[in-house]
């Protein structure tokens, strides 16, 4: 074996590293497609854009306002435990909606609202605490190689979750969707189980609940390229993020079904996916001058929205996704990047629930405004609109945040370059 392709698997080597990476591919096949069953099924049942925004913000209240009591957790509790309890009341929750689904007539979407509140409880705790676990597992000289894995399995399945569940949506409905979604929650928590212990650094003294946070908020408020990349992705994605109304999209304008909506997800998740494989030999050019690369790819996933905007063919529509994936898929790296290098072992609880914050008011508030703004002026207009402030706010964004702007990091040993 040459020493390209040793590096290239270096991280697989490793009997932890891989389970973590099942637990997180078999958690985002079910989380993703379960986005894709809930996202249509209201559809079906309201055909309103003002549903499916609201579908977004019953999520985002839990997850939002809970995350940093979950950072908190994470830091002052055993995250591997954390992850085991989340991931079971997944499963539960995945249950309860196919329950609530055998019988098509009688569905109750306040019913299924209030399972993805529950879900969205669990998401608080559980996306701080797999961030924190990540460290725990990867030893820091494989970071950059076992990011990549992770962040390219993340969107593989982030792929095949969407375009296989359409199928299966189309075949056995709603019900059997759900009770396929079940199936890979077990085996994420399985896979989460066999990790062996790992040490985690814990706080020398147990601040108040209060102050503790506030550390963790001063940190990143104090470092400008942290907040700076969260700002940047959290206005971007608020604003240019379509996928919370393709449900209306694949139905109204493209006339493409569940299948069709399937493959519109996929698309997205598609083009990161390609950016993900590239990265696992290129992540250390993309961090080198990680500024600069974040902002450019930013700006071309507001281009790539604003044309989809326009666009009533399938495949040029599929096209522009695809393109915004790529360029979010830079921008995953080299974010997911940052908050490793940049954040302190006993903070990083803390420092990945403010990332959190950022990540779940930009997807599901953004889920949010896209459906309030699409129900006010139109489908079309609403995510041009949004496609073209995401341009302004990186020019905005390369002006107020120098730091930013001209950070990067030694390929070679990951330090930052002053």
């Amino acid at each position: 074996m040459d020493t390209t392709q040793k590096n290239f698997i270096e991280a697989l080597r490793d009997r932890d590293i891989r389970l973590f990476i099942g637990s997180v591919s078999f958690f985002t096949l079910g989380s993703r497609a379960l986005a894709v069953v809930i996202g249509f099924q209201i559809y079906q049942l309201t055909h309103s854009v003002f549903a499916l925004g609201l579908l977004g913000l019953v999520e985002a209240i839990p997850a939002i306002s809970l995350v940093l009591l979950g950072g908190y957790v994470a830091d002052h509790h055993n995250r591997r435990r954390i992850l085991l309890y989340t991931r079971a009341a997944s499963c539960l929750c995945a249950i309860t909606l196919c329950l609530l689904s055998l019988n098509h007539q009688a569905t109750s979407v306040l019913g299924l609202y209030a399972v993805i509140f529950l879900a969205g409880v669990a998401r608080g705790f559980a996306d701080p605490a797999n961030t924190a676990f990540e460290a725990q597992v990867v030893p820091r000289n494989l970071t950059i190689n076992a990011a990549s894995w992770i962040s390219g399995s993340w969107i593989s399945c982030s792929v095949i979750g969407p375009a296989v569940i359409g199928f299966i949506f189309d075949a056995w409905g709603a019900a059997g969707s759900y009770l396929t979604i079940t199936g890979f929650f077990i085996l994420s928590w399985l896979s989460t189980l066999f990790i062996g212990p790992k040490p985690q650094p814990m706080p020398q003294q147990k601040e108040p609940f209060f102050k503790s946070i506030a550390i963790g908020w001063n940190f990143v408020f104090g470092n400008q390229a942290l907040w700076g990349a969260m700002v940047l992705d959290l206005f971007a994605v608020l604003f240019g993020g379509a996928i919370a109304l393709l449900p209306a999209f694949a139905n109204d304008i493209l006339h493409v079904g569940a299948k069709g909506l399937g493959l519109l997800n996929a698309s997205t998740s598609l083009g990161a996916l390609v950016v993900m494989l590239a990265s696992t030999h290129y992540a250390p050019r993309l961090i080198a001058q990680a500024g600069r690369n974040l902002l450019f790819s930013v700006l071309g996933f507001g281009i790539s929205i604003f044309i989809f905007a326009f666009s009533t063919n399938f495949w040029l529509s599929m096209a522009m996704l695809f393109l915004s994936g790529m360029f979010d898929g830079v921008s995953m790296v080299i974010r997911r990047s940052m908050v490793r290098l940049l954040s302190p072992d006993h903070m990083r609880g803390r420092i990945s629930a403010v990332s959190w914050i950022f990540i779940c008011s930009s997807n599901e508030l953004g889920a949010f405004e896209s459906g309030m703004l699409a129900a006010w002026i139109g489908l079309v207009p609403c995510v041009a609109v949004g496609g073209i402030i995401t341009i302004v706010i990186v020019a905005l964004t390369a002006l107020r945040a120098p730091q930013l702007r001209r950070l990067s990091f030694d390929p070679h040993t990951l330090q930052r370059r002053l």
